[in-house]
């Protein structure tokens, strides 16, 4: 596995793969080597049909769901192909078809109840990045203090997802928040503007992103709401109560940073349609039920 791991090292260095989405293939594609030679098989001699075996071992035995299994079978795929040099058969080794699923859109006072909560004044200034900017947990974890602008009112995005860069607005809220967190944490320091805004342990490192997950999980179990609350829906509400403002789909999608225009309107699905002005016939009818 070691030359193995030295070409794909190699692969994602030449294509500038980020190195969140490198880790992962490596993760993946070690578990399934594990998996071969725990069968007592040469890496090289793997067949389609231990392929599809392990396909099942994961949604059977594991119990993954089809978005992660479909991610396995990339890694695999990438593995088979490229390393390999092997003819990857997608009829024998199809993708698992996903079962579309939307995720918990909380009302916007459960998400001011959740900020609001937060005592800790850096926590509290993350979050309301996160909803108020519409960024990914990771992405508000890396901010840098030049990365906000409050002349602009725009934070700077850098390195986020599929490499790219992007500018999204940034909340009054947010910065009244910020500016206070700022003052506590930097005013009597030494700082440069390419310092992390958000520290972890130490000033070389930026906070980990499992204290943000774990920060919106105790504060949601302690408000007894929705279990399936995380940090990642603020983001998720950010897109939904934007269009809920009748903010243009194209203007979110900048913000967002999505790819392709039907991800952003796919939210339209989570949106509360009372507050977009769509009415139920039944309320347009002027006389009463009896």
């Amino acid at each position: 596995m070691i030359n193995y791991k030295q070409e794909i090292d190699l692969y994602f260095e030449l294509k500038g793969t980020p190195d969140s989405s490198k880790e992962s293939y490596l993760r993946r594609i070690q578990a399934f080597i594990k998996f071969i030679q725990d069968d007592n098989k040469a890496i090289e001699d793997f067949t389609e049909s231990d392929i599809q075996q392990y396909i099942l071992y994961l949604k059977k035995e594991r119990g993954l769901s089809a978005g992660t299994i479909n991610n396995y079978i990339s890694g695999i795929k990438f593995f088979y192909t490229y390393v390999l040099g092997k003819e990857w058969n997608s009829k024998k080794i199809p993708r698992m078809k996903r079962i579309q699923s939307f995720p918990v859109i909380p009302p916007k006072q459960d998400v001011l109840a959740i900020i609001n909560e937060t005592t800790n004044l850096k926590h509290k200034a993350i979050l309301a990045l996160i909803y108020g900017s519409g960024l990914r947990v990771s992405e508000a974890a890396k901010l840098k203090i030049s990365d906000i602008c409050s002349k602009t009112m725009r934070v700077r995005v850098e390195n986020a997802k599929h490499n790219t860069n992007r500018y999204t607005i940034l909340s009054n809220t947010a910065l009244k928040v910020l500016r206070e967190y700022f003052k506590a944490h930097f005013s009597s320091k030494d700082y440069t503007p390419n310092d992390w805004l958000f520290l972890g342990q130490s000033k070389s490192e930026h906070i980990n992103v499992k204290s943000i997950k774990n920060t919106i999980i105790k504060i949601r179990n302690r408000l007894q709401l929705d279990q399936n609350i995380s940090a990642h829906t603020l983001r998720h509400c950010f897109a939904a109560h934007t269009l809920e403002d009748k903010v243009e789909p194209v203007f979110i999608q900048q913000m967002l940073g999505h790819k392709h225009l039907q991800t952003t309107i796919s939210y339209l699905h989570m949106t509360s349609k009372s507050l977009m002005g769509i009415k139920s016939p039944l309320d347009t009818y002027d006389g009463d039920i009896k």
